[in-house]
């Protein structure tokens, strides 16, 4: 699954991330990396912004860059 379906609260592992060179660095600037836990934390209504905690960061992104970041639920 990819994280912009995860449910809010559920944490989950990052598996891949589809990228340009850009926002990959972007997004290891904050923490997103294979192998890290992330949760949504909120959502925005009517296809807004998540919030998503890595670690001790809270991140704000959009939709569209959530919809390149594959989860998985941690096996436990």
């Amino acid at each position: 699954m990819t994280l912009d379906i995860l449910p809010v609260s559920q944490r989950a592992v990052i598996t891949g991330i589809a990228q340009d060179e850009g926002l990959g660095l972007r997004m290891r600037a904050f923490g997103l990396r294979v192998g890290r836990e992330v949760m949504v934390v909120r959502r925005s209504r009517i296809g807004g912004p998540l919030q998503v905690r890595v670690g001790t960061t809270d991140v704000i992104m959009r939709i569209r860059e959530a919809t390149l970041i594959r989860v998985e639920a941690p096996t436990r």
